[in-house]
Parts: C-alpha cells; structure tokens; sequence
C-alpha cells in the first residue's frame, strides 16, 4: 500500500487516536494510505516501532448501554518510521513522494513554538516546526503539492501557530519569499481538537493480554471507546474519516469544542491531579471510587467551571459523559501522566476560569483554589516532570513571587495571593485529605 500520511509524533495518543482511524478507513474500504513515522525528538521508540514492523493491538474499553464493552484492535497502517537525528536523508526524502497529502502532529504543548536557535544546516534542526520547515523546504523545491496538516498539539489555535512558526523560521533563515508564499497558499493549516483519553500500555493487565494477543507486544495500547475530531475545513474528500464512521466535525471554528473540553475534561485532570497525588490516588478511576474525591471533582465541575463556561445544555451533557468516561472501570489513566508539565497545563485549562469567576465578582470556588495551592506545594516538595526553569522559579520563590511571576503564568496573579496563601497554610498545617475536606464544605 502507499504511503500517503506523515506523522510528527510516536506516543501512545495518536497510535490510539489517529492510526486507528487510519485502520478503520481501510476496513472501511474509503482510504488506501499508509503512515510514516517521524520522531521530533531523538526517540529510541523508533527502533521499537520498526522492530514489530509498525504493528500493534489497540484495546478500545468502555461501558455501552451500562454493559462492558471491549475490542481489541491489530493496528498495521504504519509502514515505517524514521529517526531524523541517525538518518536525516530518509527525512528529507518524504518529500520526493507526491502520493504525501497529509501531515498529523502530536508534539506536545510545548512542541509547537519557535526557538532562534535553529539553522537550516542542522541535521536536522531542533525544534519540530523548524524540522517541518526544512520538509517543506524540501517539498517546494522539487514543485510538488502541498500538505493537509492537522496539528493535534492542545493549544489555542495550533495550526495556525505553526504555520506562523514555520514562517518565522522562513524568514530566519532567508528563504525565498516565493516559498512562505507556497507554504501559504500550498498547504492547509488546520486547527483541530483531538479528544480521546489514551491510557497506554497497560502495565496491570499487559500479561493477560499479551497471552490473548499471542505475541510480545511492546507498543500495545489502550483507550476509551469515546473520539471526537473536530477540524477546521472540510477535507473528507481527500480524508475521509466521516465516511469510515469516525466522529469528524469538519467545522469553519474549532474554538467550541475546544473551549469546552479544555475547561472540562482537561480542566478536571489538572485540578484533581496533585490533590490526589498528595493523597496516595494512583488514578482517575481511584478519585472517583473515592467518595471524598468524587465530591471534589464534582464541585470543582458544578461550582466552578460550568457557572462560568455557560450551563448551555451541550457544556452539561459533555460534563456529565466526561464523568461517565473517568469512571470508565476499564481506563486505569495513571495521575503521574496526567501530572507532567503542569505549569503551561495549569495555566491553559485552570487558570482561565479562576480569573473568569473572580473578574466576574463571585466568590472563589475552595475546590479550584486548592487545585492551585496543591499544585504548587507538589512542584516545591516531589520530583517532577516540567521545564527545569519552572520548577527552579517555585521551589526558589516566596508565594508571592511565584504568583506575580508572568514568565509562569502569561499574567500577574498577585490577586490571588490571599486565596491561595489560605489554602497553603492549609495543606501545610493539617495535610491534603483535611484541605480537600475543608474544600468541599458547603
């Protein structure tokens, strides 16, 4: 089969997410197309995927009708993957391929950004737009069509930013103005929202499955039944993920749905996930079979997001399936995955809506407050996962500090010093599960 789909990204979401929908077109006999594999970072995950040939199961677990539902998927739509940083030349050889039309990228939330520090001349460059840029580079110089590229990363607007990314690295570097044309009017630049909770390799259960499977699996996979895709445009024609049955909304703004998921469903993981780690919880499933924490999540839904998101009828049955999936018995999503990067993840799903209710002149929810106390006690007392600089400005900093630090948060949060001190104090005087009670008093 052809290889048609390149993708930026080799971790657990997109083997769930994407190339399953990949799978499912080709079942459905509406797309014949294969994916290569690139890595944006020197990932010893590629010598993996080429070991097993690009091959994988894929459980898809849930509750449907409140009966237990699983399927097990063989995934085989991954023809190959390639390491740029050991074999740039077979990177920059995609682009000699005109069956390519689609590009897909998971690079995380920090991935799309632009860093000076790039030269066209490196092997390749470091920072995955400035890698995109040396692909399309390439592409434009043999006269060949442009991309369709999805770009899965959760920020605001991500297409968009890495279409300014890649201009920015055009300009850096001196290239013809004729190819940011190109890179313009050539390609698409979707702004998507992905929303899917992929749990991953399932470490308690991996033994019995790997005996149902009947070989060793190391790239096996799990997630919920549950998938949305919204996408900006409309490319069924050249993608036709519609036709196979995949939930697309190919849509002219994908800001409703992303507004609305970023609020609940990421905005719930990153409220929940020190608390609960400072309480000994392991998982989502875990905080809600406890009744302290079940109340929690739901105050923090009820009384502190939806109020100011909109109680629109489609934000309350989304908040409702959001806490049907997190009780999903099959998805054990482990909180220390949840827990990585929580900086740029607190101030993109949190943040937002504490400053929304405390401009608005409500009173603070306690449950949110801790969210953010919790947080921060964490990063200065636990070994995290984040940029070294944030870690380094809050375990160095007074309260006060941190809160008025805008290279943390995008703004000055000097205004919440009070709540957020009072939360503290708290945590530190009678420990998480007494914060977390006073959280939830009426």
């Amino acid at each position: 089969m052809k290889e048609t789909i390149i993708q930026f990204g080799t971790g657990n979401f997109l083997r769930g997410f994407a190339e399953d929908f990949v799978a499912q077109m080709h079942r459905k006999g509406v797309y014949s197309g294969n994916v290569v594999i690139v890595s944006p970072t020197d990932s010893a995950q590629i010598a993996v995927l080429n070991a097993q040939q690009g091959r994988y199961n894929l459980y898809l677990r849930g509750m449907e009708n409140d009966k237990p539902v699983s399927i097990r998927r063989e995934i085989d739509v991954i023809s190959r993957s390639i390491n740029p940083y050991q074999d740039f030349d077979a990177f920059l050889a995609l682009a000699e391929n005109p069956d390519f039309h689609v590009i897909i990228s998971n690079t995380t939330e920090a991935g799309i950004e632009y860093v000076a520090d790039n030269s066209f001349s490196d092997r390749p460059a470091h920072t995955f737009p400035a890698k995109l840029t040396q692909l399309l580079y390439a592409r434009y110089r043999l006269q060949l069509p442009g991309f369709i590229i999805l770009a899965c990363e959760l920020v605001d607007k991500n297409g968009e930013r890495l279409q300014q990314c890649v201009l920015q690295y055009a300009k850096q570097w001196a290239l013809p103005d004729a190819f940011g044309d190109w890179v313009t009017n050539s390609n698409h630049f979707c702004n998507t929202l992905v929303d899917r909770i992929v749990s991953g390799y399932p470490h308690e259960e991996a033994e019995a499955m790997l005996q149902e499977i009947g070989w060793k699996d190391r790239l096996l996979d799990t997630a919920e039944l549950y998938a949305l895709w919204a996408i900006e445009g409309d490319y069924e024609k050249e993608f036709p993920l519609k036709a196979a049955g995949i939930n697309v909304q190919w849509c002219d703004d994908v800001s409703v749905f992303k507004k609305r998921k970023v609020r609940i469903l990421n905005g719930l993981h990153t409220a929940m996930v020190f608390p609960a780690l400072m309480c000994g919880l392991q998982t989502v499933g875990e905080c809600m079979e406890d009744v302290q924490f079940s109340i929690y999540i739901r105050r923090c839904l009820y009384n502190g997001i939806l109020p100011v998101l909109g109680e629109t009828q489609e934000n309350l049955d989304f908040a409702s399936s959001v806490l049907s999936r997190f009780a999903n018995p099959y998805i054990k999503h482990r909180l220390q995955s949840i827990s990585l990067n929580s900086v740029s993840k607190f101030a993109a799903r949190v943040l937002p809506t504490l400053l929304e209710i405390q401009s608005s002149g409500m009173q603070l929810p306690k449950t949110l407050v801790l969210s953010f106390a919790a947080l921060l006690e964490y990063y200065k007392n636990h070994s995290v996962s984040d940029v070294p600089v944030c870690i380094e400005k809050i375990r160095g900093g007074s309260l006060a500090e941190i809160l008025g630090d805008t290279s943390l948060w995008g703004t000055d949060l000097t205004g919440l010093l009070e709540p957020v001190g009072r939360a503290v104090e708290r945590v530190q005087r009678g420990g998480m599960r007494a914060a977390v009670a006073w959280s939830i008093e009426d």
